[in-house]
């Protein structure tokens, strides 16, 4: 649900890109067609968030950001750092990955 910005995450995209990989690959054509999985679309960052903890992730492993620094730090100022710390805040939690800049002042 956060996909604003981001066109090739939309619902219709991966309906799209199915329908296209079904008529371009031979093991489709041959009746063994291909079925694309996105159980996390309808969620939000927080909802996401939230089933990661329900899980165990260890998000202090992890990090949503298109800039890192060469060390993988998150750059912690784009447009998905926001969305993740926007989803942490959701869930009354600080993220615990490591930013670039002390970000979103919510």
């Amino acid at each position: 649900m956060d996909y604003s910005g981001y066109p090739d995450c939309r619902p219709e995209y991966i309906a799209a890109y199915e329908r296209m990989a079904n008529l371009a690959t031979k093991r489709a054509v041959e009746g063994q067609r291909l079925r694309i999985h996105a159980p996390l679309i309808g969620l939000s960052k927080g909802e996401i968030i939230q089933r990661g903890l329900e899980l165990g992730v260890d998000y202090g492993l992890t990090h949503s950001c298109y800039d890192p620094s060469p060390a993988g730090v998150a750059c912690g100022q784009c447009a998905s750092c926001h969305l993740r710390l926007k989803g942490f805040a959701e869930n009354g939690i600080e993220d615990p990955a490591p930013y670039q800049v002390s970000a979103l002042a919510a």
